[in-house]
C-alpha cells in the first residue's frame, strides 16, 4: 500500500464522512458502520471487510468477483467478504459500502440529529 494511512482508517475516514452514518466495535471486535441502525458493512482490521447485501446484489458481484461468501455463511447469496491486500481493495470496499449505503438510505432515509 502507498499510502501512510492504514487501509482501515482510509476507508472509516470516507465511510464515516457521508450523512448519517455511525460507526463502531461490534460484539466480536468488528468494527462496523451503520446508518438508521442498520449495518452497512465492516471491518477486521486491515485484512477484511464484510457486507450483506440483497440476494440479487450478492449474486451479482461474486459473479463479478467484487467479493467471495462470508467465512460464516459460505454459499449464501447475500453475505459477502472482501479481502483487503491493496489499495485497489480499500478502493472497491469503499465503494461496496457505499452501494450498501445507498440500498439502505433509499430504504429507510436518515435520520435527523433530532430523531435519532
Amino acid at each position: 500500500m502507498t499510502e501512510t494511512r492504514s487501509p482501515s482508517q482510509r476507508i472509516t475516514d470516507e465511510v464515516t464522512s457521508w450523512d448519517g452514518v455511525d460507526s463502531g466495535y461490534g460484539k466480536r471486535g468488528e468494527f462496523g458502520f451503520y446508518v438508521n441502525g442498520h449495518e452497512i458493512g465492516h471491518l477486521h482490521g486491515d485484512h477484511a471487510a464484510h457486507f450483506s447485501f440483497g440476494k440479487e446484489i450478492g449474486t451479482a458481484l461474486k459473479e463479478q468477483g467484487r467479493v467471495v461468501d462470508h467465512p460464516v455463511f459460505p454459499g449464501k447469496a447475500g453475505p459477502a467478504a472482501r479481502p483487503i491486500e491493496s489499495d485497489e481493495d480499500v478502493r472497491d470496499v469503499i465503494e461496496l459500502m457505499r452501494l450498501n449505503y445507498d440500498r439502505l438510505v433509499a430504504r429507510y432515509g436518515i435520520s435527523s440529529p433530532a430523531s435519532a
